[in-house]
């Protein structure tokens, strides 16, 4: 599926989200606490935009890895680093088995991929794994807003206007629709914190809604000893 709208992916998030999800990306950055020096693991990067800004950060002192296992995307990814001369690495990876020892990691990531993994809680373990010990693990994912008259027309725009504007750009409703339905049904706030918490990798477990709560920015740490 995702390969199927890789060609206009981008386009159909800044379309879709007004492009206030670069500014989610931003946010999850200076929330993670990357600096230069650091090495940092991005997955389901999917065309890389987190991986680049995580780069930035570095200032080019360090490294970022971008993993994914949709080739197509990948493929974006490469293609846009290439253009702006990025550094950044990128890997075909499944989240639920990163070929990587563990502590290999100052920081890991995944930005709107959590929900699309087949056993979440096996990813989050995996990720927890190949962080150092005090090192974060940064999740981006969408969400359900607290307010009631928010979230009523959240609701309306996610199902009546994203799938139809989505599916216009990228040819494939079915996609978007998808989009839909997979945000709105998997946990968020608390109830992501308790998926996270069942891993046994994390000490400390934080989260900030974004934008109403359309989506959330979860900072889990690494336990010392596993």
């Amino acid at each position: 599926m995702f390969g199927a709208i890789s060609g206009r992916y981008d386009l159909a998030n800044t379309v879709l989200s007004l492009g206030v999800h670069h500014l989610w990306r931003k946010t999850a950055v200076r929330w993670s606490g990357a600096r230069p020096g650091m090495k940092v693991l991005d997955c389901a990067t999917g065309t890389g935009d987190l991986a680049f800004e995580f780069e930035k950060a570095l200032a080019g002192k360090g490294e970022v890895l971008g993993t994914d296992f949709c080739e197509p995307m990948l493929s974006k990814a490469i293609e846009k680093g290439k253009t702006a001369g990025s550094h950044v690495r990128f890997e075909t990876v499944d989240v639920m088995k990163l070929p990587y020892a563990d502590q290999t990691f100052d920081l890991a990531s995944i930005s709107f991929g959590i929900r699309n993994v087949q056993d979440p809680q096996k990813g989050l373990a995996e990720l927890g794994r190949v962080v150092r010990p005090g090192g974060s693990v940064i999740v981006l994912e969408f969400g359900q807003p607290k307010s009631a008259a928010f979230g009523a027309l959240y609701r309306f725009y996610s199902t009546q206007v994203l799938p139809k504007i989505g599916g216009l750009i990228s040819g494939k409703p079915d996609a978007y629709e998808y989009l839909q339905n997979s945000s709105n049904q998997f946990p968020c706030r608390e109830a992501f914190l308790d998926l996270a918490r069942s891993t046994g990798a994390f000490s400390k477990l934080e989260y900030r809604p974004l934008t109403g709560g359309i989506a959330y920015l979860y900072k889990l740490t690494r336990a010392e000893k596993l």
